[in-house]
């Protein structure tokens, strides 16, 4: 045999002697732990006997390989003999004591408490790591043991929805369809009048009547009665708060809606939008700009001659700032358009759009067909174009570079 192949025989025996430990020390333990009778003793004799072999055996193989690769490498031939270890041979003959007297000589002998009683330490000859590593209990043994951590209250994505119905015009409806009135501004003057001339005539005020007419959104949702009872947290409160956030998706997308069809306006700079405001837009109206968040990024980078941001801060709008005097209602994006289009609404959000309100309501019930519950969110609402010259809907386009 060449040394390669010695090397490799000599390394297999020490698997197969080194797999074989972790068998013995278990059957030693049950042995020790078990009914305390002669045969016991003798077989535990045995067992360590059979031990102590096996660990000689191991340590003649180590020394043998470590001869052969001593030799693959060119080094001298080591002594061939390991340093002892007296402790660990007091340690044993102090086991065997135990073993021999039955457990009546104690000197020298570790103990381990545990719920299942007391136990003697077996401590076994120092053989390779990997004997440790094949013999131990990992994770994964003690699996049925270790806990999962699992988190009853969910978090709520964030995002940002601005409900834009408290900025609209609204009104109490007591029916399914109506007529709203609204008066024009007046356009006529006076003239002058001779002495003891007769009056002339005065013109009429020029009433509008708004067509306006409610529909009816709703869902409902069945719950069971053993998810609602089994939640950690209060499920139809969770239930409900989606149901208010659904709502204002929906009066949402009815407002935008309209919005998108007021006469439509490209600007391509501030000046576009300072002479929108100034000059297209009535000064009587109020000022508010519904603005994507495309188009608001398009705002907060623009800066005057001095180099100064014209986006101010402001306590008073929601979103905190304020451009040429006019307070600022960040959307996202897909509410006035699509992801990416810069948008918006400016004008009087409030004489532009006319918001019927007939109901809103949320409704539990149970069914007798299941065992649980429905919960329906609903309402009853329209909206209608109230004053068309009250805003513009704006799209931010970029001038080319030139």
């Amino acid at each position: 045999m060449t040394l390669d192949e010695k090397l490799a025989a000599v390394k297999k025996q020490l698997d197969e002697k080194r797999s074989a430990l972790p068998a013995m020390k278990t059957e030693l333990r049950s042995l020790l732990e078990g009914e305390d009778s002669e045969e016991n003793l003798k077989k535990a004799e045995g067992v360590r006997a059979k031990y102590d072999k096996a660990g000689k055996e191991i340590k003649d193989l180590e020394e043998k390989r470590d001869l052969y690769e001593a030799a693959l490498k060119g080094n001298e031939q080591p002594s061939g003999k390991k340093p002892d270890h007296p402790e660990e041979h007091s340690y044993r003959d102090a086991l065997n004591a135990y073993l021999h007297t039955r457990g009546r000589n104690t000197d020298g002998v570790n103990f381990e408490k545990t719920e299942a009683g007391e136990f003697a330490i077996f401590r076994g000859s120092p053989t390779d790591a990997s004997d440790a590593v094949n013999a131990g209990v990992k994770s994964a043994d003690a699996a049925a043991t270790i806990p999962e951590t699992i988190i009853n209250n969910p978090q709520r994505e964030l995002q940002t929805v601005v409900d834009l119905k408290p900025f609209t015009n609204v009104f109490q409806a007591s029916t399914k369809k109506g007529t709203y009135p609204t008066v024009a501004n007046a356009t006529t003057k006076m003239a002058t009048v001779a002495e003891l001339e007769k009056n002339p005539a005065m013109a009429k005020p020029n009433f509008k009547s708004i067509d306006w007419s409610v529909e009816t959104y709703r869902q409902a949702l069945p719950v069971s009665q053993e998810s609602i009872d089994d939640s950690a947290i209060d499920l139809v409160g969770l239930i409900a708060q989606n149901a208010q956030q659904i709502k204002v998706n929906t009066t949402n997308d009815a407002v935008a809606t309209l919005l998108k069809g007021f006469t439509a306006k490209t600007i391509s700079s501030v000046d576009d939008l300072k002479h929108i405001n100034n000059v297209d837009l009535d000064p009587a109206y109020s000022r508010v700009i519904i603005a994507s968040q495309s188009f608001y990024n398009f705002l907060d980078t623009v800066k005057d001659g001095n180099g100064r941001y014209l986006l101010q801060d402001s306590i008073l709008t929601p979103s905190g700032k304020s451009v040429l005097g006019m307070p600022i209602v960040v959307v996202s994006d897909d509410t006035l358009g699509a992801a990416g289009e810069a948008h918006a609404f400016l004008g009087d959000i409030k004489r532009a759009i006319l918001f019927a309100n007939r109901a809103d309501f949320m409704v539990r019930w149970v069914d007798d067909q299941i065992y649980g519950q429905f919960l329906q969110a609903g309402m009853r609402f329209g909206v209608s174009v109230a004053d068309e010259k009250a805003g513009y809907f704006l799209t931010y386009t970029p001038s080319p570079k030139k």
